[in-house]
């Protein structure tokens, strides 16, 4: 396993993504952030447009993780329901921020700033607002809940500011040796390195690719020197049964 380090969940709100006419684009981004200032992403749910299921969501996630990071759901239509669900998860009031008001008025014009558009700029009582450098409407943060956008282009210009906030812990260095061996012949060597590296996180994930099968070995872990003699010692392992392999990381 991986130590000391803060642990964070994903909660994906959205029909689109359960009907699969969208697919998720932000958790990969979300992980891949988290993990570059020490903090694992350890839980990732999907949950439909439905106040009942989100709440009950994000209320288990926010007492099970140092961080909730939620997305979708806060734009401006009817169905965009996230924000009222966080202030019924919370029992807050939500209601417009002014310093949110005033971003969307400067961004479409007093004429566009319409009702429908500063839809966006209810929060919950008590909610800190997360910039927005793209497209001006906030996200915001209440407690250990941070509520995003889904639009993959928006929430990756927003995610800098919020690490920037964030105490984690080690950084989560990985290696990869991507093998051309199936994976059920590497399974019993794997798992003696990782009885040698109990500290560590040793995964296998199949692959197909140009007609042939192969296996992505990847270590993880927060000490560097740890995971390079481990990975090390998995490279050992398929050079001595003459398994071609290639290595990426850390």
């Amino acid at each position: 396993m991986i130590t000391d380090s803060p642990g964070a969940a994903v909660l994906v709100i959205g029909n689109e993504i359960l009907s699969g006419r969208t697919r998720d684009a932000n958790v990969q981004t979300i992980g891949a952030a988290l993990g570059g200032i020490g903090i694992r992403l350890r839980e990732v749910r999907v949950v439909e447009d439905r106040q009942p299921a989100i709440v009950a969501a994000v209320n288990a996630l926010r007492a099970t993780y140092d961080y909730v990071f939620t997305t979708g759901g806060i734009g401006p239509t009817h169905d965009d329901i996230t924000t009222d669900c966080i202030g019924a998860a919370f029992g807050r009031e939500v209601r417009h921020d002014p310093a949110a008001v005033a971003l969307l008025t400067n961004y479409y014009g007093p004429a566009e700033a319409t009702e429908t558009r500063l839809r966006m700029a209810r929060v919950p009582a008590g909610a800190s607002l997360i910039d927005n450098p793209v497209s001006a409407a906030p996200g915001f943060r209440l407690e250990n809940v941070f509520v995003l956008p889904g639009v993959p282009r928006i929430l990756q210009a927003m995610l800098p500011g919020i690490l920037a906030t964030l105490p984690g812990g080690p950084p989560i260095v990985s290696q990869s040796l991507t093998a051309w061996v199936r994976e059920s012949d590497v399974a019993a060597d794997l798992a003696a390195v990782q009885d040698r590296y109990p500290d560590l996180d040793l995964g296998s994930y199949p692959f197909a690719r140009e007609g042939r099968f192969g296996t992505s070995l990847v270590v993880r872990g927060n000490a560097r020197d740890a995971v390079v003699a481990a990975a090390a010692e998995v490279g050992d392992f398929l050079r001595a049964r003459g398994i071609e392999f290639d290595v990426t990381g850390p």
